[in-house]
C-alpha cells in the first residue's frame, strides 16, 4: 500500500470467478488476493493479487441475494465493463462501506 492508503474493510470471502480469497476496501482502491487454504493444518496462504481496481474505475456497487448474500463491483477494465461478485457475510454493511468510500474519494 502506498504511503497515504489505508484500509477501510477486509473479508475473507469468495469471489464467482476467481474462488477463494480475501477482499480489500481501501481509501483508493478495491483488491481481491487468492488464497490457498489446507484442511489437514488449518493452514491459509495468501497467493497473487489478482484484481487491483482503482476507485476511480469503480462505475457502480450493488448488492444481491437472499441465502448467498453477495456484494458486487462493477468497473471499467481494459476489456470494457466487468461485474466481480464477492460472498460476503454482510452484504449490506459492505455495500454501505463501498458507498461512503467512494463518496469520500470523489470528495477529494
Amino acid at each position: 500500500m502506498e504511503e497515504s492508503e489505508h484500509k477501510v474493510k477486509q473479508e475473507d470471502c469468495a469471489e464467482d470467478g476467481f474462488g477463494s480469497g480475501i477482499l480489500t476496501l481501501t481509501n483508493k482502491r478495491v483488491a481481491f488476493d487468492k488464497t490457498r487454504g489446507r484442511i489437514a493444518d488449518f493452514s491459509k496462504k495468501i497467493g497473487d493479487t489478482v484484481l487491483n481496481i482503482p476507485l476511480s474505475d469503480v462505475l457502480q456497487v450493488g448488492k444481491e441475494g437472499w441465502l448467498i448474500k453477495k456484494v458486487w463491483v462493477k468497473a471499467k477494465t481494459k476489456e470494457g465493463e466487468k461485474t466481480y461478485k464477492f460472498g460476503v457475510f454482510n452484504n449490506g454493511d459492505w455495500l454501505n462501506t463501498l458507498q461512503e468510500t467512494l463518496e469520500e474519494y470523489k470528495n477529494q
